[in-house]
């Protein structure tokens, strides 16, 4: 990656989100995310966005959004807009958008660039099989593609299960990547993608594609694990004409076994490092060193040090290894740096809830 890419960002240029979906506990690959996008917009004084992916009605939860949010303000990573406190380019949930979806599913049906597919699970799950059997990719065959407008509205009529899928044209997709640099895909492996399942249950790569453009995203900083949506996000942007943000793939979070940071590996969730008693300037200091490197020996950066040397640029692109012995090292530091006035005032809810001291 050109460092000489971040000179010509002007102040006020870059807008960036974090877009969790409420169904579980603020994760720490979330909440380091989040940090991410906040450092990069705080150093170039643009705008952070927090923006609820909420449209798995099923799985999302108001009390995993109320953990969201306040594990990030407890971590001190303060939005600029959001649900709880709106902005220009509301509204921040994506369940209170669905008519903005609407608009756009019907653009890209009217202009065929969409299309009903009525297909069975069955149907599609034997699809699969085969095609995994002759050594191919799993794709959608294309069966629906080329439907009459009669039949269509004779299937709708009949009140046929249907999605939405959206035309995959056969071409490479190419995009710069602001860490792992220039990055190529094949679409014609990818067959037409369901973007919605009916208007009211958009999925999410497409409205993840209309809220970044109806929010003015400049730039995507999110987890290697979606670098495999960026070319389905990237060529509905270029059907319905949208620019792209630049994008940016951080490494995944690793266990001490380089394996994909899970339960196993201990507490996960920003809730449970608070309740073990984790300060959040530890987990501040200890989730920006997950991918990111100063450059230097310094090991010990408040918040507004971090604003000022966090760099793109020096995020690694292998994976980064969650280390609790540097957690529980950096925790040590900041509770040794405390007065004994507000160590006391830590250690009280603590105490209490053991029941070695009784409440007042």
């Amino acid at each position: 990656m050109d460092p000489e890419e971040f000179k010509f960002i002007k102040p006020g240029e870059v807008r960036v989100r974090i877009a969790p979906a409420p169904t579980g506990r603020l994760h720490i690959g979330t909440a380091r995310t989040a940090l991410f996008n906040y450092l990069f917009a705080k150093k170039y004084e643009g705008v952070f966005i927090l923006r609820i992916e909420d449209t798995d009605p099923e799985r999302s939860k108001p009390e995993y959004e109320k953990d969201i949010l306040e594990g990030l303000k407890w971590l001190g990573i303060e939005w600029d807009e959001g649900p709880d406190i709106g902005g220009t380019y509301g509204p921040y949930r994506q369940s209170e958008r669905k008519e903005i979806y609407s608009n756009y599913l019907k653009k890209l049906l009217e202009e065929n660039k969409a299309y009903y597919c009525f297909c069975s699970q069955e149907e599609l799950e034997a699809q699969r099989q085969y095609q995994l059997s002759i050594g191919e990719a799993p794709r959608y065959s294309g069966k629906c593609a080329n439907l009459s407008r009669e039949i269509v509205q004779k299937y709708l009529a009949e009140k046929r299960s249907s999605v939405i899928r959206f035309r995959v044209p056969a071409k490479k997709v190419e995009f710069e990547d602001l860490i792992r640099g220039h990055l190529e895909f094949d679409a014609g492996f990818l067959g037409d993608i369901v973007i919605a399942k009916d208007f009211s249950t958009p999925l999410y790569n497409f409205t993840c594609v209309i809220d970044d453009y109806e929010m003015r995203i400049s730039h995507v900083i999110r987890g290697e694990d979606h670098i495999s949506n960026t070319p389905k996000q990237i060529l509905i942007q270029e059907a319905l004409s949208f620019p792209s943000p630049k994008y940016a793939h951080l490494p995944l979070i690793l266990g001490p076994d380089r394996a994909k940071l899970s339960k196993r590996h201990g507490a996960v969730s920003v809730s449970e490092y608070k309740r073990q008693g984790y300060l959040p300037e530890t987990l501040i200091n200890f989730m920006a060193f997950l991918g990111w490197n100063p450059g230097t020996e310094r090991e010990i950066y408040s918040m507004a040090s971090l604003i000022k040397e966090f760099a793109l640029e020096r995020i690694q692109k292998g994976g980064a290894i969650f280390n609790i012995k540097r957690l529980d090292f950096l925790n040590g530091f900041y509770i040794r740096g405390k007065s004994i006035e507000r160590l006391t005032e830590l250690c009280l809810p603590y105490l209490i809830g053991s029941g070695l001291i009784e409440k007042i």
